[in-house]
This record gives C-alpha cells, structure tokens and sequence, in this order.
C-alpha cells in the first residue's frame, strides 16, 4: 500500500512538475510554483500602494538626470547591479578596474529602472552596459576601461580625480 502511494505521489508530482514548467499565458509565466507578471496591471480595482510607479522620483526628465549624473560625477557608471553588488561579469570587471584608482564612483543601476536604460543608450549612442563616463567624457564598456588600463592610458585620464581614503580592511 504504501509503495502504491509513492508511485502514484512521483509519478503525479512528475506530470505536475512538466505541466508547471511549461504554462506560460500572455505575460505571465509559472516556474516552480510562483506566478510572474511582465505586464502591468490595469485593473483599477487594484490598490495605488501596488500599482507600478516610476522609480525616478523628480521633477527632472530621465534624460535630464542621465546629464546632471555624467556632469556632476567625475566617474559615473551605468550598470547592473552596484559597485559593492554587481550583477554581471562585465559590471564587475569595470568596477575592479576602476576601484584600483581608488577614485569615487557614481553609479546607478540599470536593472531597477527601464525608463533610465533606455536613456543612458540615447545619451551615449552606445548599446551595451555598463557604461563608463569620466569627466562627462563617455569612454565605453569593460572592455575598453580594462584596455586603457592595460595601455597607462586609464591612469593619465584619472590622475586630476582626487582618489578617496583606502577603507581599513
């Protein structure tokens, strides 16, 4: 009886696992057990705590705060994830170069607003991220700041930027 009931539990759990993994219905998809949306909601039974927002919060145009970040910030990097977190191998690179210099970094992740992605590809004319602007200079990728270092080149574009205080490890 018991063996009964465990065949017939893995061969249900089998049939339930093929059918989950496979069920996708406009914009919503089913991967173990959890439901996720790549719509917004229109429902306007739906509370405003839970209806999408922009997560640019000002006054200013997503172009506008794309400028105001290359010109205000010496080393301004547009990534995935953030300096202490990346979340590709590229980020990462750029950002280990980059902190050899021990020079401060702005950055704002790409991943958490479209709208701002989007943006930054307007402003540099550039496809790919992460994107490396040094004194509203936009520079390239990870591949191009891992050549100028290489090369001496990154050095000499850094050398005016104050560095900041090594951190006590």
């Amino acid at each position: 009886m018991a063996r009964s009931l465990s065949s017939m539990f893995l061969r249900n759990m089998t049939n339930f696992s093929a059918a989950r993994m496979s069920a996708q219905v406009s914009g919503l998809s089913y991967q173990n057990a959890m439901k996720y949306s790549t719509t917004s909601p229109n429902d306007p039974d739906t509370h405003e705590d839970f209806r999408p927002t922009s997560k640019v919060e000002s006054s200013l145009s997503v172009k506008d705060i794309v400028d105001q970040d290359v010109k205000e910030n010496p080393v301004m990097i547009y990534m995935k994830g953030n300096p202490e977190m990346p979340r590709c191998g590229f980020s990462s690179l750029a950002v280990r170069v980059l902190k050899e210099y021990r020079v401060p970094i702005g950055s704002r992740n790409i991943l958490e607003d479209l709208e701002l992605k989007d943006a930054v590809k307007s402003y540099s004319h550039w496809p790919t991220f992460p994107q490396i602007f040094i004194k509203g200079e936009f520079i390239g990728g990870s591949d191009i700041i891992l050549n100028m270092h290489q090369t001496g080149e990154l050095e000499q574009k850094l050398k005016e930027i104050v560095p900041t205080e090594k951190k006590a490890e």
